[in-house]
Order: C-alpha cells, then structure tokens, then sequence
C-alpha cells in the first residue's frame, strides 16, 4: 500500500488469469497476466484479501503513466 501526495491509498497489484474457451473447435488454454491498480477504499479492501485468491474485478483500462504498457483500474471487485 501507498498513498498518492493526496493522502489517498492506492495499491499496485498483477492479475492473473487462466481460463479456456473453444476456438475453431479445439479446447484453448489462455492465461493472461496484467498490472492493475486499486485507489482508495477499493485499494484498502485489496489490500486485506489473500494472494492467489480468485475474484472477479471490474474497472477500465488506460495507458500507464509512461503509456509503453496498460494498466487495469479496480473499481470494484467480488469473490468468486
């Protein structure tokens, strides 16, 4: 956890995704790792959960700050 010049909690953290899905009939594996940041109560909430827990996030995407790479914003997210 830190906390902007604002004073606000933000959280840094990576997702990781695997799932399969049928594609031009064959079984496909598809695992999808990406940065992803939590702000404010969002973020104090994140930071409390286990790692390697599984959850279902929703949020936007947007350039980082250096706009090479995406990150995902957590605006909310659930328990699976």
């Amino acid at each position: 956890m830190r906390y902007t010049p604002a004073g606000i909690p933000a959280l840094n953290c990576r997702l990781e995704h695997e799932s399969q899905i049928q594609e031009v009939g064959e079984v496909r594996t598809v695992k999808m790792v990406i940065k992803a940041v939590a702000f404010g109560f969002q973020a104090e909430r994140l930071a409390k959960q286990a790692i390697g827990s599984e959850w279902s996030f929703k949020g936007f995407l947007a350039n980082a700050r250096q706009g090479k790479s995406i990150v995902f914003h957590i605006q909310d997210f659930l328990q699976d």
